[in-house]
């Protein structure tokens, strides 16, 4: 991902980013399903307030190698809050930046990864899957997102063969 997202940046295309944040009125939701109780439950995301900083080195923190590439090209939309993008603006940020096509990296392929991928398609997007910029927590995991993106994505490649597209 960070090699995609380096190449990218040198050819002058913006960054968006949907980033997952949970804050402390978060864990105060009446209902939820066992992924969004253990994110909780283990402070994955978390932040202490919406008002303050992300604190470094934490679970919302952004990865040290994806820092230098954030810069007046990237955007970063509202967080989203369980899986998918419908709760925040990454799709309004796209379409006012007059994106059509997206090329999708990240965390957790088969929630997170797979839930934006398919708003994504829904909302109009040609959606182009980076599949070594997907990361899973194991091989079911991501056997399961790489079949989905396969019925679902408009391209399913490599980065290299990405970056080749992108030339």
């Amino acid at each position: 991902m960070i090699e995609m997202v380096k190449q990218a940046k040198e050819k002058g295309y913006k960054l968006f980013i949907s980033p997952h944040y949970f804050y402390p009125h978060d864990h105060k939701w009446q209902f939820g399903g066992a992924g969004e109780h253990m994110m909780l439950e283990q402070q994955m995301f978390a932040r202490k307030s919406q008002y303050e900083p992300v604190e470094e080195g934490s679970g919302a923190d952004f990865i040290e190698e994806l820092k230098p590439y954030l810069d007046e090209n990237t955007i970063i939309s509202s967080p989203h809050k369980i899986f998918g993008p419908e709760s925040n603006d990454l799709a309004l940020q796209l379409r006012k930046n007059g994106i059509d096509t997206v090329i999708l990296g990240g965390m957790n392929g088969n929630l997170c990864s797979d839930s934006h991928m398919r708003e994504l398609v829904e909302s109009g997007f040609n959606v182009v899957v980076a599949t070594d910029a997907i990361g899973a927590p194991g091989q079911e995991a991501m056997d399961a997102a790489l079949t989905n993106f396969g019925f679902i994505a408009d391209q399913v490649m490599t980065t290299e063969k990405v970056l080749e597209q992108l030339s």
